[in-house]
């Protein structure tokens, strides 16, 4: 898998260039994914750096990469990697990201607790979200009408979800889009004829995933690759990080500290 080669490449030439040390100031923006993942990791970071400032927004991946671009941004979250025409306007920019593998996750369609499905197919969330599956009744539940929830075009998960469940076709105009993994639970949960879909470290009570092609996504299926929507998470810095930037991402990657809290929050850590 080149995404785990990537990872230990970048772990073991991170681990070599810098012990960790005093903190400074770090902004970090970007995906509402990965969000999470910094918030947690930023927390234990500040128990042990005290002096650390951290500010951390969300806002998609694609605004975390655009801020990187801008140089708006010491570190871009993002639930999808770099293109290449982002890329271009980086290095034009004076700007060079790299990329750090931080976590692992899975696209989990989600319904309403309520809802009797239990599996979907692949074919069958495609057909939904191109709007041509319209009622529950066609897939053997009750005669209502779907409610299609998505994320916005700005959202990383959107790209993947486009990318490996549309294959590369748009979700349908009909589609409620939300801002956020959160808020697109927040959705389900309140219609009982409602179908979203969030990362895996997003996932409660109020919200009841749904296994896909008979596979449920959790972190044994996620790093076997049998659940067929999954992705790895990813931090992108400018340049190779440096100071206090290299320091966090030491932090982030290390096996008994950021990835550890990985774990914890429901994402899959990469070891």
């Amino acid at each position: 898998m080149r995404f785990k080669a990537l990872t230990t490449v970048l772990l073991l030439v991170v681990f070599s260039a810098a012990p960790l040390a005093r903190a400074g100031n770090i902004v970090i923006k970007g995906s509402t994914t990965v969000l999470p993942i910094a918030q947690k990791v930023a927390e234990a970071y500040k128990e042990k750096f005290p002096e650390a400032r951290i500010s951390i927004s969300g806002g998609g991946s694609g605004n975390g990469i655009k801020a990187l671009i801008d140089g708006m941004t010491d570190i871009a979250d993002s639930s999808r990697f770099i293109k290449d025409k982002e890329v271009k306007q980086a290095v034009e920019n004076g700007q060079y990201p790299v990329p750090f593998a931080v976590a692992y996750d899975c696209i989990v369609p989600v319904v309403h607790p309520s809802n009797p499905a239990v599996d979907i197919s692949m074919d069958q969330l495609k057909a939904i979200y191109q709007g041509q599956i319209k009622n529950w009744e066609e897939l053997g539940g009750p005669d209502k009408k779907i409610t299609v929830i998505s994320r916005d075009t700005s959202s990383g998960t959107y790209e993947v979800w486009e990318k490996i469940v549309m294959r590369k076709e748009r979700v349908f105009p009909g589609a409620l889009l939300q801002a956020s993994n959160g808020a697109i639970v927040q959705a389900v949960s309140k219609n009982k004829n409602a179908i979203g879909y969030i990362g895996i470290g997003y996932l409660n009570d109020s919200v009841k995933p749904l296994t896909v092609n008979g596979v449920m996504g959790s972190a044994e299926t996620t790093l076997n690759g049998s659940f067929p929507i999954s992705r790895p998470l990813y931090m992108f810095t400018r340049g190779w990080p440096e100071g206090d930037t290299l320091k966090f991402i030491n932090f982030v990657l290390h096996p008994e500290r950021g990835q550890k809290l990985v774990g914890e929050i429901g994402f899959v850590p990469l070891y």
